[in-house]
């Protein structure tokens, strides 16, 4: 037992396990594909929300509060009913969406179309992983044809601008997070099952900051 604690506390993969050409595991795999594919059904979900607060204004105080709950729900809920986590992880994601307009719009005055752009950049950005995880086995051609892919698709999806260009050099931030992060993801794989919810949860949340940082980066353009 103590031998296998002390496995798992050491993280010795290097650069060269990244770009590795091996197949990689099965259980890995799928563990790797199952986290993917729940990123992009939560900003997608996120996005939806902010598309129904710019056009029925449904972000507010309940949202917020329907967002904590969901959120606290979430993590009493036990791993073994995942289909009930997976749902608070939606619901989460949607309050979330519903409710950054509020924050952007009162602390920035950022139109919220502004926050649905980014949004959908980070939705390119999971999906290309995820589509890249389907076609390929191998890590290194994951991850790299998840840069390349995202990359072209945001470049023809949205116009350049001076503040698009920072909000770029965010998500190509954010990609190489992720990709650090799926390489924790196929390392833990072999101590068992991978909780794909938190794992999920765990790179989602790490967009507020991201939005916001992009947020101040176009106010700061508009007020040049």
């Amino acid at each position: 037992m103590n031998f296998l604690v002390n496995l798992y506390f050491n993280r010795n993969w290097t650069r060269q396990d990244m770009m590795s050409s091996a197949p990689i595991t099965q259980h890995a795999y799928t563990s790797l594909k199952t986290v993917y594919v729940t990123l992009l059904l939560a900003i997608l979900a996120t996005t939806f929300g902010s598309y129904l607060h710019l056009i029925w204004e449904t972000g507010g105080m309940l949202s917020v509060i329907k967002c904590g709950s969901s959120l606290l729900l979430l993590y009493r809920t036990p791993q073994q009913r995942v289909l009930s986590r997976l749902l608070y992880l939606m619901d989460v994601a949607i309050c979330f969406g519903a409710s950054v307009g509020l924050f952007t719009k009162y602390f920035f005055e950022i139109d919220q179309s502004t926050v649905i752009r980014f949004l959908q950049g980070a939705a390119i950005v999971f999906g290309c992983f995820w589509c890249a995880a389907k076609v390929h086995r191998e890590r290194s051609y994951i991850y790299i044809t998840s840069l390349f892919s995202t990359c072209i698709l945001i470049l023809l999806r949205f116009d350049v601008s001076q503040w698009t260009l920072k909000a770029y050099v965010l998500l190509a931030l954010f990609m190489g997070y992720l990709v650090l992060y799926s390489q924790e993801i196929l390392y833990n794989a072999r101590f068992g099952d991978i909780n794909f919810a938190n794992c999920a949860f765990t790179i989602f949340f790490c967009l507020p900051a991201i939005v916001v940082h992009a947020v101040r980066l176009c106010l700061g353009a508009n007020m040049h």
